[in-house]
């Protein structure tokens, strides 16, 4: 399966294309060809993307001594989705990336599929030694011959243990760790340290619902319990599951959370991922919600298979979750290369009251700080019809961030931003008070014509009942994430403008609509000029 060639070109690209993570001098000639690798069109400058070639799912999240660590679904030798390995890469920040070797290659055993890992810290699995625990990564076999031939057990979970620090990896002599049952779909486990049951639970996405497993030593896993045929949406087959222990904000009460993610059926279409909130015993997870309501994580087309790192220490007590920016209606198509997909922004997710009951709410991690450039502050003013705020700007609103808050609001209003290119096309990202939604309107931000499902309005009902509107959002060349009311609603999308954006408007129909505040802030590439952006933060 390796193309050697291939991976030793990939192996160079990556280290050519590395963020330094300490203060020493860089190579200039490794830096030129850094920033000329990653400024070819459509390609974000802060949000992750490999450095060639294809990626889906995050997998394997997992923090270790000072370091976040990624790992992703990864085809190295096609745009388009093939083969899957894991791909690799270290974070300081969840915002520079140093780009790693393949981490997981295919075997006999099948394709490397979607999983997680976790720091076996008491040396459970007998991996590693008391001194020097094991990071073991867990993740789902599939067997493409068994596939094709009909069979309904072609996928299984195996595991994989790294003693240094995740830059080499052997995989268990005796895998699968969990076979399979006969059920076609059985597939990607996110694993968690429970302490209450003193076990490993593994929540497993197996066709309409997910499974539960326990196990002492991520080896022998005995099936605790199942949940979801009954509940949330199901229009497509479950993935990408997660489950997760989060305090109410402002309360001493705590519930569950279990992320599911689904393809298709989503919101707009093609794939999206709802969420449960309940309670978890060690064994069974339950929930209140009703059995017919569905919660989105994310109201856009193009936030997919998220999952939350494990092993963020006590003191930090983040919950952090990355999605994968893209839609299986598309995926294989976007017009994009030599790489394909991008990463959303990594985020905290929180749990809060709204008017509609407990939701989760979605910000982006503080660690943007460290690429936030010149601000520009927008006066307080009446907005009717449109403002072009280009003009006040001394940067591009390629890749920047915009901090609004909208007041005096009436039931015919719709406002919002607009960016814009002299090719006239245009993204809009706003709000229609009549119909308490905001959305994204991209059918006319540019090429849309490899996929009849791209063009569209991407909605999402309102959460808060207040007369004042605030948007935060984020723009990297061809992707916008709007944070709504404090991240109650969040909107994902991706775009592909024929020339960048360089026109940003505020707009409002049907009456005027008060700024009473805003800020946009250039984001810097954090492909470029990495050593002076590590250096002077």
């Amino acid at each position: 399966m390796r193309t050697y060639l291939l991976f030793l070109f990939y192996a160079l690209l990556c280290m050519a294309c590395s963020y330094s993570q300490d203060n020493k001098a860089s190579d200039p000639v490794a830096d030129t060809q850094a920033e000329k690798d990653f400024q070819e069109p459509h390609r974000p400058q802060f949000h992750f993307t490999p450095p060639s070639m294809w990626m889906n799912d995050p997998n394997g999240m997992v923090y270790l001594n000072g370091e976040y660590h990624l790992f992703y679904q990864h085809y190295p030798d096609s745009t388009v989705w093939g083969p899957m390995h894991w791909g690799h890469a270290v974070s300081k920040d969840l915002i520079h990336w140093e780009h790693l070797p393949i981490a997981l290659y295919p075997d006999s055993l099948g394709y490397i599929f979607s999983g997680s890992a976790v720091a076996d810290v008491n040396n459970t699995s007998g991996l590693g030694t008391q001194e020097n625990p094991p990071l073991v990564a867990i993740y789902t076999y599939h067997d493409a011959q068994g596939a094709k031939a009909g069979r309904n057990d072609y996928q299984t979970q195996g595991i994989a243990f790294s003693v240094d620090h995740g830059r080499s990896w052997e995989k268990y002599t005796e895998n699968p760790v969990l076979k399979n049952p006969g059920i076609q779909d059985f597939r990607d486990p996110k694993v968690f340290w429970h302490e209450d049951s003193k076990q490993w639970v593994m929540i497993l996405a197996v066709a309409d619902h997910v499974e539960l497993y326990g196990a002492p030593d991520l080896k022998q896993w005995r099936k605790l319990s199942e949940f979801g045929k009954n509940h949330g949406a199901h229009g497509g087959v479950w993935e990408c599951p997660d489950l997760f222990p989060m305090k109410v904000e402002g309360q001493d009460t705590e519930k569950w959370v279990m992320l599911l993610s689904i393809n298709p059926g989503g919101l707009h279409g093609g794939s999206a991922t709802q969420y449960f909130i309940g309670d978890f015993d060690g064994k069974t997870f339950t929930t209140d919600q009703p059995a017919d309501s569905t919660l989105w994580i994310d109201y856009g087309k193009d936030n997919y298979a998220g999952v939350t790192w494990s092993n963020v220490p006590d003191n930090d007590g983040r919950r952090i979750f990355m999605g994968w920016m893209s839609n299986w209606q598309y995926a294989n198509v976007v017009p994009t290369s030599p790489w394909r997909s991008a990463m959303t922004i990594p985020r905290v997710l929180t749990l809060g009251e709204t008017a509609q009951g407990l939701r989760v709410f979605s910000q982006p991690v503080k660690e943007l700080e460290v690429i936030r450039g010149e601000t520009t502050e927008l006066k307080k003013q009446d907005i009717s019809e449109s403002i072009n705020i280009t003009e006040q700007l001394s940067f591009p609103v390629t890749t920047s961030e915009l901090v609004l808050t909208f007041e005096g609001i009436n039931s015919s209003q719709d406002f919002g931003v607009e960016f814009s290119n002299a090719q006239g096309q245009k993204l809009r990202i706003g709000y229609q008070h009549g119909e308490q939604k905001f959305y994204v309107d991209r059918s006319a931000a540019g090429k849309q014509d490899f996929s009849a499902d791209f063009a569209g309005i991407h909605t999402a009902p309102r959460m808060v009942s207040s007369n004042t509107v605030k948007m935060h959002i984020l723009t990297d060349v061809a992707s916008v994430e709007l944070f709504a009311d404090d991240g109650s609603v969040v909107i994902t999308d991706i775009f592909f403008p024929e020339e960048d954006f360089n026109q940003l408007t505020l707009y409002s129909e049907g009456g005027a609509v008060q700024l009473a505040s805003g800020s946009v802030t250039a984001l810097q590439s954090i492909w470029k000029e990495t050593g002076t952006v590590q250096n002077d933060k």
